[in-house]
């Protein structure tokens, strides 16, 4: 059997969606639509969080630096298979492959680890109010924020320089749509043994951790909740958690399918979907969960309006 190291490769293949060519057409409509929604909710919601100094708290620093990693992970995954499609080469270079398997894990586990430090904030604005502001001062967020981009880039280095200098057998056709890593290791020939030991470890860090966090930080905002007397102080209460909970379920129950699921289970179909959700569904919901309902962003948002004259059609909707 031919063996190849990724240096010596010099295109991917990828099959995506081919065996399909009837509704090939339908998934690029659809996967374009989420990137430019993806776009325009999140680039919304980065514009009104800066100059608006009501929206300048931790919740909205951290919604900020969510938001701007949806972009880059969204843009990495889609933008070249949106211009595979309109080319139809359906191919990558292996430096575009190598550094769309860095984008994607280093986005992916930063957005890890920030939305449980979302959850902490959360823990410590209904349990500890009047030390909210001393616990979450802006340095301590900085830190978290930087904190976390620093996990998910250190990490994704680790798992992305331990992949490329693995042999592959000759064949450079990756049956997913993008460059992702569980899809790459199966065109490698050689003992993965060790890769496989570091993605389970940076996963088991990654994923389970943060999300038993994420489930005692709940669970004592939860207690606290219920302590208020007032309905109406539990409704506000709820309201704040309601959001990034939803956010949290979406993005981890997608990346626990992926990551976590048996080795027995191997669905090439059920993969390209659950990558796509990962990919494209999950960061266009993000900002649309977080706006919805929001007094705080609308009124920030009313105001970048009333800059434009031409916006007043916008302004009367959101009334």
């Amino acid at each position: 059997m031919f063996l190849a190291n990724w240096t010596s490769v010099k295109v991917f293949f990828f099959l995506g969606f081919s065996q399909y060519p009837k509704v090939q057409v339908i998934i690029f409509v659809v996967c374009l639509l989420m990137y430019l929604i993806t776009l325009l909710g999140n680039v919304i919601l980065i514009s009104i969080t800066i100059p608006d100094s009501h929206l300048h708290t931790p919740m909205y620093l951290f919604l900020s630096n969510l938001s701007f990693l949806d972009i880059w992970y969204t843009s990495s995954a889609l933008t070249p298979m949106l211009a595979n499609f309109v080319s139809g080469r359906n191919t990558i270079s292996f430096s575009g492959c190598a550094t769309q398997m860095y984008l994607s894990l280093a986005m992916g586990s930063t957005e890890c680890v920030l939305l449980s430090m979302m959850a902490y904030d959360r823990y410590v604005a209904i349990c500890n109010p009047l030390r909210y502001p001393v616990i979450m001062n802006r340095r301590t967020c900085v830190q978290i924020a930087a904190g976390s981009w620093t996990t998910g880039c250190l990490t994704a280095l680790v798992e992305t320089m331990s992949v490329l200098p693995l042999s592959l057998c000759g064949n450079s056709i990756i049956n997913r749509f993008t460059c992702e890593i569980l899809a790459v290791l199966k065109l490698v020939c050689v003992d993965t043994s060790l890769v496989q030991l570091i993605m389970l470890v940076i996963s088991v860090l990654l994923l389970p951790l943060p999300v038993l966090l994420i489930c005692i930080s709940y669970a004592f905002i939860l207690t606290s909740i219920l302590r208020i007397s007032s309905v109406e102080g539990q409704s506000k209460a709820f309201s704040t958690c309601t959001a990034h909970l939803m956010v949290v379920v979406l993005f981890y129950g997608t990346a626990l399918s992926m990551y976590l699921k048996p080795s027995a289970v191997d669905s090439q179909e059920i993969d390209k979907f659950m990558a796509l959700v990962c990919a494209g569904l999950t960061p266009m919901l993000n900002p649309i969960i977080y706006s919805l309902r929001n007094k705080e962003v609308k009124v920030a948002l009313k105001k970048l309006l009333i800059r434009n004259p031409f916006n007043t059609a916008c302004i009367s909707i959101l009334k």
